[in-house]
This record gives C-alpha cells, structure tokens and sequence, in this order.
C-alpha cells in the first residue's frame, strides 16, 4: 500500500510542478521578478527530485544478486538522500543567492505587473492538489501517529520526501506572492529579494530535515516498537521456544525487515523435531509481521545460572574460548 499511494502522490507532484515550472519562468520572463525566479527553480528541482524518486522505486524492485544478496531496497533511501542534496543546492542555496543579488542590485517588476500575482494563486490552487493527494495516501498508513512522528519514523521514504516538498511549495508560493505584492505595492525591489531570501530559508531547512531523516535510514533502523512486541510475542508463543536470549531487527528496505535472534529451546530428540520447531516459529513471525521476511532463528539451551552470573546464557553450550598467553580467556563464553 505504501508503494502504490507512494507511487501516486509522486506522480501527482511531478504533473503540477511541471505545468507549475512553465508558467512560473513565463512570469519571470516577463515581469523579472527575482521571486519568480527563485520559485521557477524550486518547481524544476521538484519534478527532477520526483523523477528521482520514481527512478529509485523502480531500481529498488530488482531482483537479489549473489553480489547484493538482501536485494536493491535501500535504494529507495539512496535516492530520497539525493533529493535533499538536489533541494539544498539547486532549490535552496540558488534563491538565497538570487536574493543577495537582488538586494545589492535593487530591481523593481519591470512589466506584466499584476501577471506574477495570478500565476502564483493558480500555482497555490494547483499545488494544493497535489499536497491533498500526498496527505491522502499518507493517511492510509500513517495511523494515529503525529504528522511529525510520521515523517520521522516512516520506513518508506517517498511519502515523507514528497509531504515536505509540496508542503515547501505551498509555504514558498505564499513567501513569493508576499514578496511580489509588496513590490508592486511600494515599488521598492528589495520586498521581492526579500521573498526570495525567505524561500531558499525554507528550501534548505526542508533539505536538512529530508537529510538527517534520510540518513538514519541509510545507517539502517530497526523494527518498531510495536513490531518487536509482536515478533517477539510469536517466538514465545508456543512450546518450541522457553524464552529470547537475544534479537536484532534491520530493515533492509521499506517493506523487508530482517529479524535475527538466539532462541532458548527445550531439549529435542531429533534434529528433525528441531527443524519442525524452528519453521513453526518463523511462520508466526510472518503471520506477525508479513514484512519480516528474512529470518534466522539459532536454537541454544539457556541457562539461567550462567545468565545471572554474566557468563553468556547459553554458557552451557558454549564453545571455550581460545586462551591467552596470560592464561585467561580471549573472549566471553555463551552468547
């Protein structure tokens, strides 16, 4: 579900910054609006910014290679981690230069005064379909969870991205049109630099959030809260397994979550009876949590004696250590 809404928001942001491009750099052809300007680029590095996105979805679908043995899913977070670059050069530093030279180059609206104003409204009226249709498909999955916890904690990056950039967009239109008005109210050109300064603000402050958020996904993030409640409810959940000596979780892309854990078992009479217990054990997970869909469960015999002296819970099983020259164990037994 987060893939196709993902899917549909950023097709729907694509179409309006492209019209929106268009008759925005018209405008400043025009009327040489620096704020125009400043604006015309931020709709071309958003549709660049959602054909990246739609290029990442795309190659993120491919299939798991002996070089790439976990697939290509994080791919997704590569490329949402170049939007921010792309929103934070080209969007961003571009206007706060534009209105740097503005300001020491003070240029009023030289024609087509009133034009800028009518393509910014048409412009803020089609943006906010596109911002509807990113905050309807997000509501699908977003729960009962905050707007910032979402944006914050989602594992697929596509909504989130395009949330931010349209939700810029709309704020930025409202900056330039400020900036504008107050130009062809005063005359004064430094009103319309001023909007343009008040843009590339909110761009690089939008590409700082999508970085650091975008990065923790690179880094790589475990399961949720909840998720682990539920992964580790179905490990218990059953006479296969006494109890968790340990687990990790790890996303390897927005919709595949690796799950690793060391599981106390009672004694078995037979590898096979072993097996069968294991394979129940995964298929609860999966029932769980469909997204875990790579799962290693090692099965060892805990000991609780050894789990409270701090020797390692499965001290019981475990392999002695390599001795050092002083006689002392190279490394903690157990695990």
């Amino acid at each position: 579900m987060s893939a196709n809404g993902g899917t549909k928001a950023i097709v729907a942001a694509l179409l309006a910054n492209i019209g929106i491009a268009v008759t925005k750099f018209i405008a400043f052809l025009l009327s040489g609006s620096s704020s125009m300007l400043a604006e015309s680029i931020h709709s071309v590095a958003d549709s660049g910014n959602q054909g990246l996105l739609l290029l990442g979805g795309k190659r993120a679908r491919r299939e798991a290679t002996p070089q790439h043995p976990f697939g290509y899913g994080r791919e997704r977070y590569i490329y949402a981690f170049i939007v921010s670059i792309v929103l934070f050069s080209v969007g961003g530093l571009f206007a706060l230069y534009e209105a740097y030279h503005k300001w020491d180059h003070e240029e009023g609206i030289k024609s087509w005064h009133w034009l800028p104003v009518v393509v910014l409204v048409a412009a803020i009226i089609m943006e906010s379909f596109s911002f509807r249709t990113a905050i309807k498909e997000s509501n699908h999955i977003r729960g009962n969870q905050s707007w910032v916890r979402f944006i914050r904690r989602a594992k697929a990056p596509e909504l989130p991205v395009v949330l931010l950039e349209d939700f810029g967009a709309l704020v930025g239109l409202v900056f330039a049109l400020f900036g504008v008005g107050m130009t062809l109210i005063t005359g004064n050109g430094r009103w319309d630099a001023a909007g343009t300064a008040m843009i590339g603000i909110l761009l690089v402050t939008i590409a700082v959030v999508l970085a650091i958020e975008t990065k923790s996904l690179l880094l790589g993030e475990g399961a949720e809260a909840a998720e682990v409640a539920a992964i580790e409810r179905a490990i218990t959940d059953g006479p296969e397994v006494e109890r968790i000596i340990h687990m990790k979780t790890l996303y390897l892309g927005p919709e595949e979550l690796m799950v690793a854990a060391k599981i106390g078992v009672p004694a078995c009479e037979s590898a096979q009876d072993l097996a069968r217990g294991i394979n129940a054990v995964e298929a609860r997970i999966r029932v769980a949590v469909p997204i875990a869909r790579v799962i290693y469960l090692e099965p060892d015999i805990f000991s609780a004696a050894a789990a409270a002296a701090g020797t390692g819970a499965a001290a019981d099983t475990a392999v002695p250590q390599p001795q050092n020259a002083s006689g002392e164990a190279a490394g903690r037994p157990g695990g």
